[in-house]
């Protein structure tokens, strides 16, 4: 059944937008999402599924239409996985047709040890070839929250939060303590062979979500950083071809946030222009913001606030297309939980519609943070949902 919502944005201007269920080929127990576009415009789900025998999976389906999905594969699985409602798996497809993904797999007994690990198929996803972790460093220290992104036509990039300073702390310096988490980077070519590790920042929030988008003067990176006086605002930094440019912060939130919000940025990119959509804390209420940026990154202005309150959980997602910048965010309200999505004019001066998405059976930090990728004009939402205290996958697909 398709609900149609109409909402008045404005005296005199109305927008419409209708939602539908989306079908999802995961079995009832998955949980932990992830969308990504196929250069030829497939949509890519992974999610993760606990195994009978013990231990976990990632697997994957292919769906070339509103209702057509492939068979599911299986990318890895083991019983020394890392799983966690912030820190998930991503799939990345080359122009190439090669397909790349990485697990997180523990290093060692703290709570937070574990690896970054890269996978590659050349088949579509039937077989699978371990590469091992993107570092090698060799501390049993957290290393997680990464981004993927196609490098070139047959080279992935990958960015993620490195806690090989923390050695000796807390596996990762959750509370606060220990050595500070760095974020860094590397690319993998077609032989499989890493090359071009690099620092990107030496001090960054411990455990927010990085996200990569591809703009005209190249890859752009965003995180959440931590500055001295424990100060968590956006960064956006660009690999230009041959290093990273100085970071550039989003927005002068000046959030003092001693400790880890679990909430990092989102970004998209179309030719010179990038947006970049987070939450903060900052302020009299907590809220949900995004930002513009005409110059490749460099600098960013117009900023907007989507939604301010106690309800806002952020978990947001963004993506943008010719028909504007479509932003996804979390709200709980009461003890329920709901999904909404806005779509703003390139420029972020007028809103063009919001909806509510759905209501997520389930709250807190079970629910996770839902996906979501642009198709034909459409946007595509995947999440997590927590019914008698099992997860299974939500999603819905949103038509202005």
């Amino acid at each position: 059944m398709k609900i149609l919502l109409t909402l008045l944005l404005a005296p005199g201007l109305a927008a419409a937008a209708s939602v539908s269920p989306w079908s999802l080929p995961a079995p009832a127990g998955a949980s932990q999402p992830n969308l990504s576009v196929a250069p030829g415009g497939d949509l890519l789900l992974s999610w993760i599924e606990r195994r009978s025998e013990g231990g976990h999976r990632l697997r994957f389906a292919r769906s070339t239409g509103a209702t057509a999905w492939s068979p599911a594969r299986t990318i890895a699985e083991g019983d020394d996985w890392f799983v966690n409602w912030a820190d998930f798996p991503a799939l990345q497809a080359l122009p190439d047709g090669s397909l790349w993904s990485h697990t997180l797999v523990k290093n060692g007994d703290a709570t937070y040890a574990y690896d970054v690990r890269l996978q590659v198929s050349r088949d579509g996803g039937g077989t699978w070839r371990i590469l091992g972790a993107v570092h090698d460093d060799g501390t049993p220290t957290e290393h997680g929250f990464a981004t993927l992104w196609p490098q070139s036509k047959d080279e992935v990039g990958v960015a993620w939060l490195d806690g090989r300073n923390s050695a000796g702390g807390h596996g990762g310096g959750h509370d606060g303590h220990g050595g500070a988490m760095t974020l860094r980077s590397a690319r993998y070519g077609a032989d499989g062979g890493k090359r071009g590790e690099a620092e990107v920042d030496a001090m960054t929030c411990d455990c927010c979500q990085t996200d990569s988008a591809i703009g005209a003067r190249g890859v752009l990176l965003a995180y959440r950083d931590r500055a001295e006086g424990e100060i968590r605002d956006i960064r956006v930094t660009r690999f230009d071809g041959k290093a990273w440019t100085a970071p550039a912060r989003v927005h002068a939130d000046q959030w003092f946030m001693p400790a880890c919000p679990v909430n990092g940025p989102a970004i998209a990119a179309r030719g010179n222009a990038a947006w970049v959509a987070w939450y903060t804390g900052a302020g009299a209420a907590p809220s949900v913001r995004v930002a513009r940026s005409t110059d490749g990154g460099d600098t960013f202005g117009g900023m907007r606030e989507v939604a301010v309150g106690e309800a806002q959980q952020g978990r947001v997602d963004l993506a943008a297309d010719a028909g504007g910048v479509w932003m996804s965010w979390v709200q709980e309200t009461g003890g329920r939980q709901s999904l909404w999505l806005a779509r703003f004019s390139p420029a972020l001066d007028a809103e063009q519609f919001r909806v509510k998405v759905a209501d997520i059976a389930g709250r807190g930090r079970g629910t996770g943070f839902p996906r979501m990728q642009l198709r034909d004009g459409q946007a595509w939402l995947a999440w997590t949902e927590v019914v008698d205290g099992q997860p299974r996958l939500r999603g819905a697909r949103v038509q202005p």
